[in-house]
């Protein structure tokens, strides 16, 4: 297994291809979320991407995956015989709307951080993107979050010891496209004369209405499901209270009797029971899902104080435009 040194790196260099075509599939297929392979070399503190491959869209069936895994392999094939890099360096997928913090994330990034070096996800937001925005990062597992998740142990008790909190699940990597001399000089040459363009036009739209909506009623869901969460704790910590209300009640009624016993000149009883169902620890829950459910809550959050923070700019920009 590769040390935790050995896992890190400071930048994602993707060519200007590689993004295309992830922009592409994504938005194809949208609002259906898609997969991808990433293909590169590790060097050094960068990781580059120098190709991609879509993942065939299928279905909860073992026989598909298994296609779906043969199909992964036959393009490896293919583009090691052409002399392309094949080497695999992690992932990309699209998402809505940010909602990508998930457990099956999590579980993906394990399975191939335990078998690559060094790997990423790339992921893509067509949503987003209708904004205005490249809504486009670069993530991995921290090293302390996988230390942990090795072990299975989301208790408070091991978060507070190991100082971990909900944002320190995730790494943000920084990602540099770089566009080859060639492609510079075209895009050049496709550049308009006119200072202004049909995107600049689309900046100034003033309806965010949707968009609001949308990240209102998934940060409406996610506040419920954290309310579940939180339930779910408060339950606990009322069994643990009644447990122990139970085994002190249960300790004096045996603290009696060894009285009695004694008196008689019997020998006492012990003080614990461990086939007793009330000295049975209760397992506490684990945090994970909360810990996930507060880091998408604090995603749409800023998604909206972003876009609430823009819609006001352009309001007030219309405004001093119709009051001249």
């Amino acid at each position: 297994m590769a040390s935790s040194m050995g896992r890190s790196f400071l930048q994602v260099a993707a060519t200007e291809e590689v993004i295309l075509k992830i922009i592409k599939h994504c938005k194809e297929f949208s609002p259906a979320l898609v997969t991808g392979q990433l293909l590169g070399l590790d060097v050094g503190s960068v990781l580059e991407v120098t190709n991609c491959f879509p993942f065939p869209i299928r279905e909860e069936d073992e026989e598909i995956e298994a296609d779906g895994a043969n199909y992964q392999l036959e393009m490896m094939r293919c583009l090691r015989e052409v002399n392309v890099d094949n080497n695999t360096v992690g992932w990309y997928q699209s998402t809505i709307l940010g909602s990508y913090q998930t457990v099956e994330l999590i579980k993906t990034f394990m399975n191939y951080q335990e078998n690559i070096r060094r790997c990423v996800c790339i992921i893509y937001d067509p949503s987003r993107s209708n904004q205005g925005v490249l809504a486009l990062k670069a993530l991995k597992l921290s090293d302390s979050f996988m230390e942990l998740y090795r072990t299975n142990n989301f208790t408070g008790e091991k978060l507070r010891e190991k100082n971990l909190s909900w944002v320190d699940i995730f790494e943000e990597i920084p990602i540099k496209v770089s566009n080859s001399a060639l492609i510079g000089a075209f895009m050049t040459e496709l550049e308009s004369d006119t200072p202004v363009t049909q995107c600049d036009y689309d900046r100034l739209l003033l309806s965010t209405k949707p968009y609001m909506e949308r990240n209102m009623e998934f940060l409406i869901e996610c506040m419920d499901d954290l309310s579940m969460e939180q339930q779910k704790f408060q339950f606990h910590y009322r069994s643990l209270s009644r447990q122990q209300a139970q085994q002190q009640a249960w300790l004096q009624k045996r603290r009696a009797e060894n009285m009695a016993r004694k008196a008689a000149g019997e020998e006492p009883l012990p003080e614990e029971d461990p086939t007793n169902p009330i000295f049975k620890p209760i397992p506490e829950p684990s945090r994970l899902e909360s810990f996930l459910i507060t880091n998408q809550i604090a995603n749409y959050c800023n998604q909206i104080n972003g876009v609430a923070g823009q819609s006001f700019n352009r309001l007030y920009l219309m405004k001093s435009l119709h009051d001249k």
